[in-house]
């Protein structure tokens, strides 16, 4: 083989190689014709270059191709993203393309949230597009209230600081400065007090040690006086009042009844009738024995027989 042949062959190569790596930045494989393509529209593309990654759950299946205005007078200003497939995965049309950042310091890809309801999606179809924010969009979001509040907060502080240089002019803080001295002096005769207090305590320590025993034997003594009560069988004590009582009720019920000697004493009318009438007859007794002695006791010396009790001789001695 000539030299000028395997010049030529050469060249050939590199100039193949060229157009291949030249397309192949830019997204498009040659070596693979048959690559499924398809366009998504977006209003910000978010970083998103020719070249970037088209993942399906992660997985790398194709490329950015190409990136261009939409000559749509009517979408003015809308980015239209071709893009290639070269797995032989299948989604329907209702499928979502995402712009996402896998981390902050790497550019955009795009995502394929497959759908698998209704038709399936072929080269050349419009999916639909949608932009997930990223870290630091993310970040900025969550901050932008807070940096409102931030600011609301720091409006409020300068008009607060600024009342407060108004009220502290120099009358106030010559007042202030008065209420200060005058709390060190009240702190130095709470001192003085303290002092004070703690040579009384050291005084009458001995007092109070005797006073604190004299509490502890109290203390012992009324551990005790409970030991020995709860000791003592109440129990028994209460059994045998309880049967004390039953038997007192008892009697007093048998006096109610007229029961026994002393019941038919509190009871039996006729009984009170008698010694009512006893009681008479007694006193009735005993009165003609002071007015006739001689009636009931008769002494003689020579044996004369005393007179026999008439009731007209009665009647006239009561008289």
């Amino acid at each position: 083989m000539s030299k000028e042949l395997k010049t030529g062959l050469i060249s050939v190569i590199i100039i193949i190689l060229f157009i291949w790596g030249f397309n192949f930045l830019k997204g498009q494989d040659i070596l693979q014709p048959n690559n499924r393509k398809f366009k998504v529209e977006y209003k910000n593309v978010g970083g998103l270059t020719e070249a970037s990654f088209v993942t399906i759950n992660g997985l790398k299946v194709g490329q950015v191709s190409n990136i261009d205005f939409n000559k749509n007078p009517e979408k003015r200003g809308t980015l239209i993203v071709d893009f290639f497939v070269d797995k032989d995965f299948e989604f329907s049309k209702n499928s979502v393309v995402k712009i996402y950042s896998p981390n902050p310091l790497a550019g955009s890809s795009l995502a394929i949230i497959p759908d698998y309801n209704g038709e399936i999606a072929e080269s050349g179809d419009f999916l639909k597009g949608e932009i997930e924010p990223g870290l630091l969009s993310s970040i900025g979001e969550r901050l932008d209230p807070i940096q409102t509040k931030l600011e609301h907060v720091l409006v409020s502080a300068d008009t607060l600081f600024q009342n407060i240089n108004h009220i502290l002019n120099e009358d106030t803080a010559l007042s202030i400065k008065k209420s200060i001295k005058n709390l060190e002096y009240t702190i130095a005769d709470v001192r003085k007090t303290l002092s004070s207090l703690n040579g009384i305590l050291d005084s009458n320590s001995v007092g109070l040690k005797e006073t604190l025993d004299n509490s502890k034997i109290i203390t012992q003594n009324l551990i005790r006086v409970s030991d020995t009560l709860a000791n003592a069988n109440f129990g028994e004590v209460v059994r045998k009042t309880e049967i004390t009582l039953n038997s007192v009720n008892t009697i007093l019920n048998g006096l109610n009844k007229g029961e026994g000697t002393a019941g038919k004493l509190l009871k039996d009318e006729q009984l009170y009738t008698n010694l009512t009438n006893m009681s008479k007859e007694l006193e009735e007794l005993l009165k003609d024995m002071k007015l006739n002695p001689k009636r009931f006791v008769h002494f003689s010396l020579f044996g004369k027989k005393p007179k026999p009790y008439t009731p007209e001789e009665e009647k006239n001695n009561n008289k």
